[in-house]
C-alpha cells in the first residue's frame, strides 16, 4: 500500500512483517507526489483483482461563485454605482453645468482621419498578427469546457487570474467564431478609440497651439501608427492597455480642468481595470500619480466648502482661459457657467470636530477608492482569495519572473535581429525617447515650459512618460510586446515636439538641423534591424531576417550618411552665426522630420506586407486568410497544407529490377548503412523559413525530423544513425522517418566509418506517366526522402560546395529505349543534414516524362560530406482539415493557434486532460521555443504527453509554396505498453470559502 501526500509518502507491504512483528513500512518526510498519467503493471490481471487506487485530483481552479458571493458581487457593483451618482451630486454643488461627454467636435472628421483610421481597417486585414495569438486563443477556446481560463501551455494550467479579463471577452467571441479576423476585433476596436481620443481630447487639453497645429496633428497620427502596427494588431492586452492608459490621463485632466471628483473616481476605475488586464498596465498608475496634487487639492477644497471655490486651484502660472491655468480653455466646451458661478458664494462649513471632517473627507474619497477596488468584483468573480495566490506562487517559481534589475533585457531584444527588434517594432519607442529627450531640452531652455503649449497638461504628459517607463521595470516578463502601450502617450510627445520644434518658435538654423541629424540616426538604427514579422506573417515579406539593402547597400548606411551631413550643415549654419543671431525660416526650414520619417515607416510596413501577399499569392498568406475569412472559409492555414494520406505506398516502383534494387544501378560507395552523423547544420539552410521568431538564434532549432530532434522518441535516427530493429529490403539496419516501411523502402548512403572515397550513384529508371499523374488533384508534387548535406544556393545567392544530387527526366518507350528531356537539382530545404522531404512540384517536370531516376555524386572525403536516398515518392495530398478534422483532440502548439482555428485543441476539465491524436508544429526555430515553453519543467502539456504518447511526423507542404518551412504535423501513437482502459472519474462538489487552501501544486 503507498500513500502519498504534501506531507510524507508512506509505503507498505502488508500482510507481511518482521520478525520482530513490525510491518515492512517506509516513509519520505517530503513531497514526492507522483504525476498521474496512468497506473500500469506487469502482472497478470488475475492477479490483481483486488488492487485498487484512489487519487484526489487537484482541480481547485475548477469553480463557480455560490449565491452569497453573487449577492455580494452584485451589492459591490450597485453600492460603487450608487457612491459615484452621490460624488457626481455632490459636484454638482457647485451649479456650474456638466460638460457635455462627447462633444460636437468629435464628429467632425478631417484627411489625417481617414488615414489613421483607414490604415488601421487595411492592417486589421493584411497586417501581421503578434506571436502569442495562437496562445491567448486556444486559452480561450479550452475555456468553455474547462470552466475557467487556464494558462494552457504552461505553469500546471493555472487560472489567469488576478490578470486577463480580456481573455474572458475573447472566449465569449468564441462562441460566434474561432477566425482571426473575428477575434482581432477588439484590437481595432481599441486602436480606433485610441486615435478618437488623442486627436479630440488629448491635443486640444495640450494647448491651443497643439490643437490648430495640422503638422502636429499628423504627426500624432503616424508615431502613432508607427507603434500600433507592429504591437497592437493581435490578442495580447497592450491594445487595451493603451486606450486605458489615454482614458486614465484624460479623465484626470477633466478631473483637475473642471475641479470635480467624479472624473477623478473614473480615472481610478480605468486605472483598476488596465492594470487587471496585464502588469503593463502599472503605467496608468503614471497618470494616477501625476494628477494626484491637484485632485488632492480639489478634495481638500471640497471637504472645507460646498463647492471649493474658496481656494486657488491651477495647476500652473496664468489665468482662468489661458494655457497653463489648469482650467478650461475657451472653445473646450468645458461645460462652466460663469454667470452661475459669480452669482453662488462658497459657503463655509463648520469642521471642528474630528468626526465631522472624517465624514467630510470619507465621503469624498470613499467613491474614489470603491471605483479603484471594484476591479476585485472582476478578479476573483470565478476564482478565490487562495487560487489567484497559488496561481501567482506557481508563476513566480517556474517563471520567467523577472526583476527590476533585468529591465535592459527588454531593451537588448528590441536591438536583435529577431522580430523582437524588428526595425518597425524599433522606429515607434526610439521615437518616443527622441521626442522626450527634445521636449525637456526645450522646456529646461524656456524657463520649463514649451512656448505656446499648455504648461500643467504637457507637464503632466512628460511625467507620466518618463514614470511609465519607470513602472514597466516592475514587469514580470520583458518582452518586446509590452511597448505597444506606449501608442498613445508617444503620439502626445510627438505632436508637442512638433510644436516646440516649429519654425515660429526656433529661429536658429542649426538647432532644426541637429533635429533633421537626430531623425535621421534614428532611421539608421531603425534599419539595422530585419524586417521581421512572427511566423506565418512574415511569409513572402522582403529581409526577413536582415537588414534591408537597396542597390546593395545598406539601407541604414544611406542614413548614417544623411546624418553626417546633416551634423555637418548645422555645424556650418552654427559657426555662420556666431553671435546666434535668429534668422527667418525658409523653405527648407519647414521641412518636419519626425513627420516624414514616421510617414515613411508606415507606408514601408503597409507596402511590404501588401507586397507579400501579392507575392505569395495563390499561397498562403495572413492577407489571403483574412480575405477567405470574409467569404466564408475560416480554417485559415488548415487549408493550405496538404498532408501525405498513405506515405510507404507512395513509392515509386522501377521499370526493371526488384525494389530492393532500384537504387543500385550505377553505385560506387554506396551503402545500405551509409547514414552518417544526422545533427542539425548550424543555420537554417537553403531557403527554409527564415527565422520567425523571438527564440533562439539560427540553428539551435530541433531536426525537422519526427519527435522534434535527434534520438527523440519516435524520432528520427540519432547522431549518428539511428538503427531499426528489422533489417530492411535491401538489407540496411537504418532507422526510416515519416513512417516510411523498411520492409518496402530500399536506402542507400556514401557515409563511411573507414577511408573516404568519393562515390556517385545512377538509379534504375522509376514508373510515372505525368500526363495519368496530372489527371488526378491529389497528385501535386514527386518528394525525394533525402538525409546529408547537398549542393544548392543558399538564400544570399551564394553557392555551397555539398555532395550533388541531381533528378532526371524521360520519355521511355515500350520497347525500353529512353529520350531523355532534361533534369533539375531539387529545391533546398532546411534541416541538413536531418531526414527531410525535398517536394518538386509537378508543373516542373518536362511534359512527356513517364520515367525518373536520381544521379549522386559525392566528391569530398570528410565525415560530413556524406548523401543518403531513397526512391524517389509520388504522394497522394489531401487538406490538413480534411485529415486532421474538427473533432479529434490536438496540441496546437501556441505558434499555431490562430492559423489552424477549426481544429479542436484537446480540452481538460476538473484536472483532468484528453489525450490528444495530433500535434501541429510551428518552424523549425520556433519549434523549439515551443518545445521548451510546452515542457514538464514548465508545467506544460508535453510534461504528461511525453510520458504516454509518442509522436511520428507525418509529411506535410504548403500550397503553392512547396518547401516553406511552415511547421510540422505529427500523428501521436501509444507507446509501449502505455494503452490502458480509462479510468472511472468521479467529481464531488464542495463549498468552501475563499480562503481555505489545498495542498500546494508540486512544481518541481
Amino acid at each position: 500500500m503507498v500513500h502519498s501526500t504534501s506531507g510524507a509518502t508512506t509505503a507498505e507491504l502488508t500482510g507481511l512483517s518482521r520478525k520482530d512483528g513490525t510491518p515492512y513500512k517506509t516513509s519520505v518526510e517530503k513531497d514526492v507526489r507522483p504525476q498521474i498519467v496512468g497506473v500500469y503493471t506487469d502482472l497478470d490481471r488475475a492477479r490483481v483483482t483486488d488492487a485498487r487506487l484512489h487519487a484526489d485530483i487537484d482541480s481547485r481552479f475548477s469553480s463557480s461563485p455560490s449565491a452569497l458571493k453573487l449577492a455580494a458581487i452584485v451589492g459591490a457593483v450597485l453600492a460603487t454605482v450608487i457612491a459615484l451618482i452621490c460624488l457626481h451630486l455632490i459636484d454638482t454643488v457647485d451649479g456650474r453645468r456638466a460638460r457635455r461627454f462627447l462633444p460636437a467636435h468629435w464628429w467632425r472628421f478631417g484627411r489625417a482621419d481617414g488615414v489613421v483610421l483607414g490604415t488601421l481597417a487595411l492592417w486589421h486585414v493584411i497586417g501581421a498578427n503578434t506571436s502569442d495569438d495562437g496562445y491567448i486563443l486556444t486559452m480561450a477556446r479550452v475555456s468553455k469546457h474547462a470552466g475557467y481560463t487556464a494558462n494552457y501551455y504552461r505553469w500546471f494550467q493555472v487560472a489567469e487570474a488576478p490578470f486577463g479579463w480580456p481573455y474572458e471577452i475573447l472566449a465569449q467571441m468564441t462562441r460566434v467564431s474561432e477566425a482571426g479576423l473575428w477575434m482581432r476585433l477588439p484590437s481595432l476596436l481599441a486602436g480606433i478609440l485610441c486615435w478618437l481620443v488623442i486627436s479630440r481630447e488629448v491635443l486640444p487639453r495640450l494647448g491651443s497651439r497643439v490643437r490648430a497645429n495640422s503638422a502636429a496633428r499628423w504627426t500624432a497620427g503616424l508615431v502613432f501608427l508607427a507603434i500600433w502596427l507592429p504591437f497592437n494588431n493581435g490578442l495580447r492586452p497592450e491594445p487595451l492597455i493603451a486606450l486605458g492608459a489615454l482614458l486614465t490621463w484624460c479623465s484626470i485632466e477633466r478631473a483637475i480642468a473642471t475641479r470635480r471628483l467624479l472624473p477623478a473616481a473614473v480615472a481610478a476605475l480605468i486605472a483598476a481595470f488596465s492594470l487587471a488586464a496585464g502588469p503593463s498596465g502599472l503605467i496608468c498608475l503614471a497618470a494616477l500619480i501625476a494628477g494626484s496634487r491637484s485632485v488632492i487639492r480639489t478634495v481638500i477644497s471640497r471637504a472645507r466648502t460646498d463647492s471649493g471655490r474658496d481656494l486657488s486651484i491651477g495647476t500652473g502660472s496664468g489665468t482662468p482661459g489661458r494655457p497653463g491655468s489648469g482650467l478650461p480653455t475657451p472653445g473646450t466646451n468645458s461645460g462652466s457657467d460663469p454667470r452661475a458661478e459669480s452669482a453662488r458664494s462658497p459657503i463655509t462649513l463648520p469642521h471642528n470636530a474630528s468626526g465631522s471632517r472624517l465624514l467630510r473627507y470619507g465621503a469624498l474619497l470613499a467613491p474614489i477608492v470603491a471605483a479603484g477596488v471594484l476591479v476585485l468584483v472582476v478578479v476573483f468573480a470565478d476564482q478565490t482569495v487562495a487560487s489567484v495566490l497559488e496561481a501567482t506562487r506557481v508563476r513566480t517559481l517556474v517563471g520567467p519572473n523577472l526583476t527590476w534589475v533585468d529591465e535592459p533585457t527588454r531593451w537588448e531584444s528590441l536591438l536583435s535581429l529577431t522580430p523582437d527588434g524588428s526595425l518597425a517594432r524599433r522606429f515607434g519607442v526610439l521615437g518616443m525617447l527622441l521626442c522626450l529627450g527634445v521636449c525637456v531640452l526645450v522646456a529646461r531652455g524656456r524657463g520649463g515650459r514649451i512656448p505656446e503649449t499648455a504648461r500643467g497638461p504637457v507637464a503632466r504628459v512628460l511625467g507620466i512618460v518618463v514614470m511609465a517607463l519607470l513602472l514597466m521595470m516592475f514587469t514580470p516578463t520583458k518582452w518586446t510586446h509590452h511597448f505597444g502601450v506606449y501608442a498613445g502617450l508617444a503620439a502626445a510627445l510627438a505632436a508637442i515636439t512638433t510644436v516646440a520644434l516649429s519654425g515660429n518658435r526656433i529661429r536658429a538654423p542649426y538647432q532644426r538641423s541637429l533635429f533633421g541629424a537626430a531623425v535621421l540616426f534614428l532611421l539608421a538604427v531603425t534599419f539595422t534591424g530585419s524586417n521581421g514579422w512572427w511566423y506565418v506573417s512574415g511569409y513572402g515579406v522582403s529581409w526577413p531576417d536582415r537588414a534591408p539593402v537597396l542597390g546593395g547597400l545598406n539601407i541604414a548606411t544611406i542614413f548614417l550618411a544623411l546624418t553626417a551631413l546633416c551634423l555637418a550643415m548645422a555645424g556650418l549654419q552654427y559657426f555662420r552665426e556666431p553671435t546666434g543671431s535668429p534668422s527667418p525660416a525658409g523653405r527648407f526650414d519647414r521641412i518636419r522630420p519626425l513627420t516624414i520619417a514616421a510617414a515613411a515607416l508606415v507606408l514601408f510596413e503597409v507596402a511590404t506586407m501588401a507586397q507579400a501577399a501579392y507575392a505569395q499569392y495563390p499561397a498562403y498568406s495572413v492577407a489571403l486568410s483574412n480575405l477567405r475569412t470574409l467569404a466564408g472559409k475560416d480554417c485559415a492555414m488548415a487549408d493550405d497544407v496538404l498532408v501525405e494520406t498513405d506515405t510507404p505506398g507512395s513509392l515509386l516502383q522501377p521499370y526493371t529490377g526488384k525494389t530492393a534494387d532500384g537504387l543500385a544501378a550505377d553505385n560506387t560507395g554506396f551503402t545500405a548503412n551509409g547514414v552518417g552523423d544526422l545533427m542539425p547544420d548550424a543555420g537554417p539552410g537553403g531557403k527554409s523559413g527564415p527565422p520567425s521568431g523571438s527564440g533562439p538564434p539560427s540553428g539551435s532549432g530541433p531536426s525537422g525530423g519526427p519527435g522534434g530532434g535527434p534520438g527523440g522518441p519516435g524520432g528520427p535516427p540519432g547522431a549518428p544513425g539511428g538503427t531499426s530493429t528489422e533489417t530492411g529490403i535491401n538489407g540496411s539496419t537504418v532507422a526510416l522517418p515519416f513512417g516510411l516501411d523498411t520492409a518496402r523502402t530500399p536506402v542507400l548512403g556514401s557515409y563511411s566509418r573507414g577511408d573516404k572515397q568519393p562515390a556517385h550513384l545512377t538509379t534504375q529508371w522509376y514508373r510515372m506517366d505525368l500526363t495519368a499523374v496530372q489527371q488526378d488533384s491529389a497528385y501535386r508534387v514527386l518528394v525525394l526522402t533525402v538525409a546529408g548535406r547537398i549542393a544548392a544556393t543558399d538564400d544570399k545567392g551564394n553557392g555551397v560546395e555539398d555532395a550533388q544530387l541531381r533528378v532526371e527526366f524521360a520519355h521511355r518507350a515500350d520497347d525500353g529505349t529512353v529520350q531523355p528531356l532534361g533534369d533539375l537539382v531539387p529545391p533546398s530545404v532546411g534541416g541538413a543534414p536531418m531526414w527531410r522531404n525535398l517536394p518538386i512540384a509537378l508543373d516542373r517536370i518536362p511534359l512527356q516524362t513517364n520515367a525518373i531516376r536520381l544521379v549522386a555524386k559525392v566528391d569530398a572525403l570528410t565525415d560530413k560530406q556524406w548523401l543518403a536516398v531513397t526512391p524517389p515518392r509520388l504522394p497522394r495530398l489531401a487538406a490538413l482539415d480534411s485529415v486532421v478534422g474538427h473533432s479529434e483532440p490536438v496540441l496546437t502548439d501556441f505558434h499555431v493557434g490562430l492559423a489552424f482555428p477549426c481544429q479542436h485543441p484537446l480540452d481538460h476539465k476538473d484536472g483532468v486532460a484528453e489525450l490528444p491524436g495530433w500535434r501541429i508544429l510551428p518552424d523549425k526555430l520556433n519549434s523549439q521555443v515551443s518545445s521548451s515553453w510546452e515542457d514538464d519543467t514548465g508545467g506544460g502539456p508535453l510534461g504528461w504527453i511525453n510520458l504516454l504518447l509518442q509522436p511520428r511526423t507525418v509529411p506535410a507542404y504548403l500550397d503553392h509554396d512547396w518547401t516553406r518551412d511552415w511547421g510540422e504535423l505529427q500523428r501521436f501513437q501509444f507507446a509501449a505498453n502505455a494503452r490502458a482502459p480509462q479510468a472511472d472519474i468521479g467529481v464531488r462538489v464542495e463549498n468552501r470559502w475563499g480562503w481555505v487552501n489545498d495542498d500546494p501544486i508540486k512544481v518541481e
